[in-house]
């Protein structure tokens, strides 16, 4: 009673030393827990947050500190690995070419040890950046399934851009198809009315579904950060039509009253592909169903003898995300950039690299190899957008050229030309998300007529841009300097 009544007396002194102790003591956790396994940049970010709003930098420390899965996920993650690589000697490598320059080759020794894919020959690709017709076209590939057919996309949603595609499903599985779908949970949930409609729409139709990296912050016996997402998109049709590529099946200004108000539409570009390099396609998906699903598919429905062989792209598939030990893609991209000779043109709407990447970047362009960076001229999200501008004065001044897409499109499209010898398309963006947190799905695609292809995207988007010179970057208001700079600190926090 006695300590009580002093506690009382004395509470404003009593709380005083217990806020420094404990003020202290997160300092001195975050000094022994944050650098550990990160990097420099990161680390940094995180102990300045955490020294200067201890009481709040810490707790999202513990919140969103770790780039990993749980525990559990993690050991799926490494049986599906290990079975994916037992599954892919089944779909044979092919030979390439001898003319074939030998950094292209340690590329494919690279993607096949760290995704455990192999490179396909005899694969057609056809292009598509018109948004309509594509979802136009993958309904009409819907309509023609015969066996099954496999969807997966971050963001999907019923509304008037997509209703015809989800017909088509319903009558795929109508017919006796079998019609498996997947959907990033945050990244369909937060579209609120056209997801519900869709879940709706699926299950009086009894089409199963499941949402993907569900936000269950103690799923799988351990904490799992809120924003590890899978941001692939996926359809496969009777294992001999795949489409991939940066669009997403929603309407093109999203369903969201502000992009709406603002006029805002998304650019995409999406690959239709033929050949041996869909069962890739099939057996990545496949990890994913099991993943939400837990039901394991069989490897012969997945891995199926093409029907069309006649194309001559050569293809490999690249998986990356939060459940392998490296960034895959980060890995390809840099491998390619320190690779040109001559020229490179990336297509990212969110542009934040690592130093690793700025670097590879920078060297290429001092080399003398020509550099075009298509990015938007306006963006959808705050900080990933001034962030990715606090990078141009350096890429600027090494001579990179800078195109700005016009307002109100956000080009949406992701995807890298080196030289005239590979394009990588996929779901990935270059910036530090899509190389640490999010699940991704990108093709390495050689070829002279898909390079032919590419070069003419390249020109439309080049058509509808506009050249940022360092001349005007260097006058814009200093304000605006100041807060990208500020996002850039920001964005390193992973």
């Amino acid at each position: 009673m006695a300590l009580w009544q002093w506690l009382l007396a004395h509470w404003l002194v009593v709380a005083t030393y217990l806020f420094i102790a404990v003020d202290v003591t997160l300092r001195v956790l975050g000094l022994i827990l944050v650098p550990r396994n990160r990097r420099p940049g990161s680390a940094l970010a995180w102990l300045l947050a955490i020294m200067v709003f201890p009481l709040v930098g810490f707790p999202l420390y513990l919140l969103l500190g770790k780039a990993q899965l749980p525990r559990k996920r993690r050991e799926k993650q490494k049986a599906v690995n290990r079975l994916m690589r037992v599954r892919s000697l089944n779909i044979p490598d092919t030979a390439l070419d001898d003319d074939v320059p030998s950094w292209l080759r340690s590329a494919v020794r690279l993607n096949r040890e760290l995704g455990a894919f192999p490179l396909t020959g005899n694969n057609s690709a056809d292009l598509e950046i018109d948004y309509d017709t594509s979802i136009a076209r993958m309904a009409a590939d819907v309509r023609s399934a015969e066996r099954e057919v496999h969807v997966l996309f971050y963001t999907m949603g019923l509304d008037p851009a997509t209703e015809d595609f989800f017909a088509a499903l319903v009558e795929a599985a109508g017919r006796g198809v079998t019609v498996r779908v997947l959907y990033d949970h945050w990244g369909s949930l937060s579209h609120g009315p056209v997801y519900r409609a869709m879940r709706r729409h699926l299950d009086a139709h009894g089409i199963e579904h499941y949402p993907m990296m569900p936000i269950k912050p103690f799923r799988d016996g351990a904490f799992q950060r809120p924003d590890l997402r899978n941001h692939r998109k996926l359809l496969i049709v009777d294992g001999q039509v795949g489409w991939m590529g940066s669009q997403n099946l929603i309407a093109a200004h999203y369903d969201k009253r502000a992009t709406i108000r603002r006029g805002l539409h998304w650019q995409e570009t999406m690959v239709r592909f033929r050949g041996p390099i869909v069962s890739g396609m099939n057996l990545l998906f496949a990890t994913d169903w099991y993943y939400e699903s837990s039901e394991q598919l069989p490897e012969a429905a997945l891995v199926a003898a093409p029907e069309d062989t006649s194309g001559t792209y050569e293809c490999q598939l690249v998986p990356s995300g939060p459940g392998f030990v490296l960034e895959n893609n980060l890995l390809l991209l840099n491998q390619l950039f320190y690779s040109a000779t001559h020229r490179i043109c990336a297509v990212s709407p969110y542009f934040v690299p690592d130093e690793s990447m700025l670097s590879a970047l920078i060297t290429a362009a001092r080399r003398g190899v020509e550099i075009e960076l298509f990015v938007s001229e306006i963006g959808d999200q705050f900080l990933v957008f001034h962030a990715q501008r606090s990078y141009y004065t350096a890429l600027l001044e090494a001579g990179v050229r800078i195109q700005l897409y016009r307002a109100p499109t956000i080009l949406h499209a992701k995807h890298v030309t080196i030289d005239d010898s590979v394009t990588v398309i996929g779901s990935s963006n270059m910036d530090i998300r899509s190389f640490i947190l999010d699940m991704e799905s990108t093709i390495m695609v050689g070829g002279t007529d898909f390079m032919e292809k590419m070069h003419e995207v390249e020109d439309v988007y080049r058509s509808r841009s506009r050249e940022l010179t360092l001349e005007e970057w260097r006058r814009r208001p200093m304000p605006m300097m100041l807060l990208d700079n500020l996002c850039r600190l920001a964005s390193a926090v992973v």
